[in-house]
Parts: structure tokens; sequence; C-alpha cells
């Protein structure tokens, strides 16, 4: 069943958008910075690609992870359970001897699969993008002073797991929600709408009571994988704070489906 999922999205016209609008972001920073003499601004990392094009690969992920990157992982969570009602087919699915629990958990892996498979993809068109312009080389690190090659790529691999691992609790989230209506477009808004409000009360100073306990927090802990030595504090509290969500939502969407009246 994980393989149809995969190959059901690799026919989709929109997985094909989707990966081209994602080049065309990882490419627009390089292409800003190559043709312009400005540099201030812009997302974290902007101003440093022109000193080493290994951060390009850095500067995407901090463009896509407020807005693009939460918005694909609504799609695709929430249509993977409420899709199937609407189109008809999940009392199909669940007729089958697959089962409730792990059609949920198959459905969820696809969700992260699909998403790890973006974040990867922007990275790799990053680098391509950001070696092209401007070369490799020691990378220097929010600290002053520098890291070989090798030590950079192990952290900027290091970046994409950590994003990947933000947007768990977010898929778990979707799934959760798609297991309580047969909309699939209805899911999808409802969990980007979460992320959204989360974003956004997440900058608000006069609530920082219930910053630690929202789901975006931490999003862009992954800052301190640059600093030497490495902050290792708001990334663990972030991956915590991830696996508390995918954990508790994923857990209510074994437990509202596996009781749901399917009849759709």
């Amino acid at each position: 069943m994980f393989r149809v999922e995969i190959g059901k999205a690799v026919r989709r016209l929109r997985t094909w958008v989707f990966a081209a609008g994602l080049a065309g972001l990882a490419v627009l920073p390089v292409v800003v910075l190559s043709t312009s003499s400005g540099g201030a601004g812009g997302p974290v990392f902007f101003d440093f690609i022109r000193r080493n094009g290994l951060f390009a690969a850095l500067t995407v992920l901090a463009l896509i992870q407020p807005f693009f990157l939460p918005l694909g992982t609504s799609l695709l969570s929430g249509e993977s359970i409420a899709s199937e009602a609407s189109n008809g087919t999940l009392r199909y699915l669940v007729a089958r001897p697959v089962g409730r629990a792990r059609l949920v958990l198959l459905k969820y892996a696809a969700v992260m699969t699909q998403v790890a498979a973006a974040i990867g993809w922007v990275m790799l068109v990053g680098l391509a993008a950001g070696g092209i312009a401007f070369g490799f080389g020691r990378l220097p690190t929010l600290s002053g002073n520098t890291i070989s090659e090798g030590a950079a790529l192990a952290r900027i691999l290091g970046t994409g797991l950590y994003v990947l691992c933000g947007m768990a609790g977010l898929a778990a989230l979707g799934v959760f929600i798609s297991t309580l209506t047969d909309s699939g477009p209805g899911a999808s808004v409802a969990t980007m709408a979460i992320a959204i409000a989360s974003q956004i009360v997440d900058s608000l100073p006069t609530l920082h009571a219930v910053h630690p306990y929202l789901i975006s927090h931490g999003w862009l802990a992954f800052v301190d994988l640059f600093r030497t030595p490495i902050e290792w504090g708001a990334m663990i509290r972030g991956l915590e704070l991830d696996a508390v969500y995918a954990v508790v939502f994923l857990a209510l969407a074994l437990w509202v489906f596996g009781r749901k009246d399917v009849v759709s």
C-alpha cells in the first residue's frame, strides 16, 4: 500500500508543479544576489550566500519553512484519509486485510516520505545553484570561525533532518483532522490554518508564556547548528515538542479512525 501511495503521488500533475515551484524558490536567492549589489535583509543566511554557495541550501529552507513547506504538508496530510472517503474508496480500503491502524500509519509514512523528498529536492537544487554561482569552500559560521566543507555538508544534512522532524507533528495533526471529516480540502485548510495561527502567536511577545507549546515553536532553531560550538538546547526542545505532537495526534488519529463508522 505504501508503494501505491507513492506511485499515486508521482503520477499527479500537482506533484511536478510543486516540485518546479520549489526549484524556482531554491534558485531565486542565488539569482537575486548574483544580479544585484545589495545584500541586506532576506531570510536567514541570505547575506552569506555570496561568501559560500553552500548557504543557498540553508537559505531556501528558511524561505520555505514559514509557508510553503507547511502548505505542502497540510495538503498531503489533510487529504490522506478524507480524500479516500470523499472518493468513495475508503470502505474498500478498510475491507481489505490491511487493518485500520496500519492504514493510518502507512498514510502518515507516505506523507512524510513526500515531505522528505521535497526537502531533499529543494536543498539539492539550492546547493547546485549556489555552487555554480558562488562556488564552495570552508563555511563561515555565525560564531565567526570556519568549518571544513565535509563538516558543513554534515550540518546541512542535519538541518534538513531537523526541518523534516518539524513537519512530523504537523503531518500527524493533518492526518488526525483527516479522520474527522470526508472533505480533503477542508482538512488541509484546517491544518494549514493551525500552522499559520501558531506562527502568528509565536511572534507576539505578549503571549510568550504559550510559545514553548506551539507546534511551530523551534522550527528555525536549526540556525544553532552553525555556531561554534553547536548550541543544542533549542533544537533538543524543538525535537521533543515535535515528538509529542506526532505521538499524540497519531494516537488520536488511530483512536478516532479505529472507532469510525466508514460508509464512504
